[in-house]
């Protein structure tokens, strides 16, 4: 009997946090399932693409906390 998988169950796969029992019936479903197969290889592609993303302050931000560093070290 082929278990149907939540989305969360999906999710907890790609970030390996499924348990191991559960792992491993997802892997043997992925095996058969086109459809399931197809859903977790697009959350794998998500996954690598939020890796990419480059995460810090803009240009602008730091530029402007400097020079309110900069403007109150003056006043002291």
């Amino acid at each position: 009997m082929t278990k149907i998988f939540t989305q969360n169950e999906l999710l907890q796969y790609v970030y390996n946090e499924l348990e191991s029992n559960t792992q491993a019936l997802l892997e043997a479903n992925l095996i058969f399932d086109q459809q399931l197969a197809e859903e977790c290889a697009e959350l794998l592609l998500a996954k690598a693409s939020l890796n990419q993303i480059e995460m810090g302050p803009g240009e602008k931000t730091v530029n402007a906390i400097l020079n309110y560093s900069r403007n109150l070290s003056l006043q002291l």
